[in-house]
């Protein structure tokens, strides 16, 4: 089957509905419940017959998106876990949450905490009293999302460990796998069992079991494919192994690194970048992996749909026949005429090779 959907972001609700995304959108569930049901409701009304709603990119899905769910700390995993670690916490208004870089640089990493003791944060006990807070007061009527999970299905979604580890580290994480390598899976053997701890957790707390994870590796394609199987497929294995099967991202051209992938163990799923090989991917991993794969942005932002067109049709040639979504992200100053145009292109398409 061949499908499509996509997220809207933060900068296009913005620009639409001059919504701000402050520190209260991320820590007051009762103002992010009221303006994720604004923005769903102009999904609804502006984009009618399209599978487009508002959420993070790549984290909610819409098949799983329910109208009376809320948020309970929605901020992106790595994110979490750098505010555990000492990080500020920066909200933009019309754009994506950060935090303060480098907050494990100059550390001692035999000093870093033993992953349960950080359910005793301030942070977590006080998004583990929202959730009690909804589950009391809501009388049924609204259900708790707690953080590390962006919808009802129960999939966990965290950061990939190297990219959690460049974030916390800047990009010298790079040269000190080489240099350094037995420091750098320690500390990604760290950050992979805080994950699982805080996902088991907040699983338990709002009574979401865990049918998977998500795993975004946005920096795969900074190293060689020699340095992801040496350290992203042990330390991504053991996350498929604790939280189930792992659905992993990896949005930069991807194709050196599909070999590499294949060897994580119950690896369910591939997310990738608009760049990346199909037929490379089906060539490594058959027919029956679903996979999922993103315009580029500059083809989403042209003037007419001619290049996103030529891609869509490559894409699903060298698909041959296998399960695929075409997933976007539909940022501000994209063109929209462009997204109907791949929409019908890929409805239209999808039907008639799913007859096949």
């Amino acid at each position: 089957m061949i499908t499509i959907s996509g997220t809207l972001s933060k900068g296009w609700m913005a620009q639409a509905l001059g919504v701000k995304f402050d520190r209260d959108y991320y820590f007051d569930p009762e103002r992010r419940y009221a303006i994720d049901r604004r923005c769903n409701e102009y999904a609804a009304e502006q984009f009618p017959g399209t599978r487009l709603f508002y959420s993070e990119s790549n984290l909610g899905q819409i098949d799983y998106w329910d109208e009376n769910q809320i948020q309970i700390g929605g901020i992106q995993p790595n994110l979490i876990l750098g505010m555990l670690l000492g990080a500020d916490f920066m909200p933009q208004d019309s754009s994506d949450a950060d935090i303060t870089p480098g907050c494990l640089i100059g550390r001692d990493f035999s000093t870093l905490p033993a992953p349960e003791s950080l359910l005793d944060c301030d942070l977590i006990k006080f998004f583990d009293e929202q959730i009690h807070q909804v589950q009391n007061d809501s009388q049924g009527q609204l259900r708790p999302i707690p953080p590390f999970f962006w919808d009802v299905s129960g999939r966990a979604t965290i950061h990939g460990l190297m990219t959690t580890a460049q974030k916390f580290l800047g990009e010298d994480i790079f040269l000190d796998m080489i240099a350094e390598p037995q420091r750098c899976m320690h500390i990604m053997g760290w950050i992979g069992e805080v994950f699982i701890v805080l996902c088991r957790h907040f699983s338990q707390v709002a009574d979401l079991p865990i049918t998977g994870a998500h795993m975004g590796e946005c920096s795969s394609c900074m190293v060689s494919p020699e340095l992801i199987e040496k350290f992203v497929v042990p330390a991504t294995s053991k996350i498929g192994k604790e939280l189930g099967p792992v659905r992993l991202h990896s949005c930069g051209p991807s194709t050196n690194h599909l070999q590499a992938f294949s060897k994580i163990e119950n690896l369910y799923s591939l997310d990738l970048g608009g760049d990346t090989s199909i037929s490379k991917a089906r060539e490594v991993f058959g027919k029956e992996m679903p996979l999922s794969v993103s315009p580029l942005p500059q083809d989403m932002s042209a003037e007419n749909p001619d290049s996103i067109l030529r891609w869509a049709k490559r894409i699903i040639e060298e698909n041959g026949g296998g399960d695929l979504d075409f997933l976007y992200h539909l940022e501000a100053g994209y063109n929209i005429d462009t997204i109907y145009a791949l929409t019908e292109f890929i409805e239209r398409r999808g039907t008639r090779d799913d007859r096949r």
